[in-house]
Order: C-alpha cells, then structure tokens, then sequence
C-alpha cells in the first residue's frame, strides 16, 4: 500500500531522473519531484515552502545542484558556491518548517581531504585541507553535511548522508564545460571517430586516479536509504576501486572503436591525485554494493548517446 509520498528534489536533471524511474518502478510511494526546469527554483526560499507546504512529503531525496567539471568549478566557483549553499539550505530549511520525516542527503566524495594514494574513510571526512580544483564545491557540501547535523541536534530531525564519487551514464552532461572527466572523454572519442581526427587530447597527465559510479547504482543507493537505520554520519557509496584518466581513455577509446592517439596536454590542471572511497561501511549498512562495472556502464552510455 502506498502511504508515504517522496519528494525528489532536481528530479529533472541527471541523477535526479533516475530516481523518479526507480521509484515509481517499485511502486511503494506516491512521487513528487521539481526542478528549476520545471519552475521550481530551491534558491528561493519562499517558492522552496511553497511547494513543500503544497505537496505534503514525507520523504525528501536531495539530487538538485549546480556543477560541472573542473574547469566550469574553477571558472564558475563564486556561482557553484553561491548556488549550491542556497539550494541546500532552503530544502532542509523547508524538510523542517513542513515536518518532513526523512531527508536524504548526498555528498560529493570531493568534500574529502586531499590524500595521495590512499582511500577515503568517513571517519577520516574532517581530517584536512580540500584540493584547490574542487575546494568549492567540497567545502559546500561540508556545510550541508554540518547543516544535517546541526538540525538534527536541534529540531530532531532526521537525516541519511551518502558520499558519492562522480557519476556517469545515460543522459549524462555531455558537454565540454559540464561534463565530468568520463562524459567529456565519451564526448570527444565519438566526436574523433566520427569526424576521422587523427587524435585527442585529454587534460592533464592522465596519472589522476577517479572512482567512477553508474548513475542508476548512485539512484537505487539513494532509494535503499529510506529503510536503513538512521545515521547522520558520512555513508561511502561506491565501487572500492579507481581508474586513472589514461587507462579510462583506453577504455573509452576501445569502446567506441577509435583508432588515433591519445594527446595528454600536461598544460591543464589534473585535478586531485586520488578519489576513491573505502565502502565497508556501505556493505556492512546496505548489505549491497553498486553492481555495475565500468566497462558495461561506458558501453550502455556509449549507446545511449548514439540513440539520443
């Protein structure tokens, strides 16, 4: 029996769409969902409580934002700020003044300390200084995490944090500005082949190592946090494994059947050295972890993109 309604906010944009699927698929919950595209803007605090008060959830899954890669957060970092703290703090804000039950929060794995060489551990989340490409952004979702904690010390409230690493899959942002490391690649290899270019050129060395997920892992993980216990701190959702950016192009590049060279323009910025998370903690909470290997997410992208 469907008793509980939850609402997805950005249900509209990338992640945000497959949530909407998975759950009405399942059956088990009324679904309400917005987004700017659909003329709710969450950096407006009133037409925020608006909606909440007119649509009445129960339940609250956050996958609303306003990002890109390294060179838009780098171009764009007084915007990706500004943007973000707002999106974030009128949802929860309005979860409160509405009474919502439960408030699903995910966290870019961006928000960890830089490290070299060494994985993410949540009990390690406060441990340093941010790496400066994604120091923003991190530093916004920090404040999110510190937001949760703070209403749920005072109001009670209940929350589920979940860090997610970079996602990627159909309908990602294939665009040379928005498009995370995985979509810009894609983007350019197809374009390659397509245009019979003798080469591309990747930024940076190539040596970064980046934990990938496929965006329909990231959105069952947010709908399997409705029934776990509660817990505010840090949840990895994840793979446990990375990939450099050479041996991705390699990848990509096979994939899409591409036979020229591989440029690496050592003049861009790298990013940070190592993103990947240690997801014990996820399989001993979810008993489950995301499903999809790299090479079968790229390839149901890569035909995803030919059919769009």
């Amino acid at each position: 029996m469907i008793n509980k309604t939850v609402f997805v906010a950005g249900g509209n944009g990338f992640l945000g769409k497959r949530i909407v699927k998975k759950l009405k698929e399942k059956k088990q919950y009324k679904v309400v969902s917005a987004s700017l595209t659909s003329g709710v803007d969450f950096r407006n605090f009133n037409k925020t409580l608006t909606y909440f008060r007119k649509n009445k959830a129960d339940i609250v899954i956050h996958s609303a934002a306003y990002i890109g890669g390294i060179k838009f957060g780098l171009d764009h970092a007084g915007e990706v700020y500004f943007n973000n703290i707002l999106i974030s703090t009128n949802l929860i804000e309005a979860a409160r003044l509405t009474g919502v039950e439960l408030f699903i929060s995910p966290i870019a794995n961006c928000a960890y300390p830089d490290v070299v060489n060494k994985d993410f551990k949540e009990s390690e989340f406060w441990n340093g200084p941010l790496h400066p490409s994604v120091m923003v952004y991190g530093m916004v979702r920090k404040a999110q995490w510190a937001q949760t904690w703070a209403y749920a010390r005072q109001y009670g409230m209940k929350f589920i944090n979940l860090v997610l690493p970079n996602m990627y899959g159909p309908g990602d942002y294939f665009d040379p500005e928005r498009s995370h490391a995985l979509g810009a690649l894609l983007m350019k290899i197809i374009n390659a082949k397509k245009k019979g270019l003798s080469e591309v050129v990747v930024w940076g060395t190539g040596k970064p190592v980046r934990e990938w997920l496929y965006v329909d892992d990231g959105a069952e993980a947010l709908i399997k946090a409705i029934n776990i216990d509660y817990f505010i701190e840090p949840i990895n959702i994840g793979v446990g494994k990375g990939i450099t950016i050479l041996d991705l192009a390699k990848l990509i590049k096979k994939i899409v059947g591409y036979k020229g060279r591989l440029v690496f323009d050592k003049t861009k910025p790298d990013g940070a050295p190592y993103k990947v998370m240690d997801v014990s903690l996820c399989k001993k909470i979810f008993k489950w972890l995301p499903e999809t290997g790299i090479e079968q997410g790229i390839k149901t992208t890569y035909k995803s993109y030919l059919n769009d």
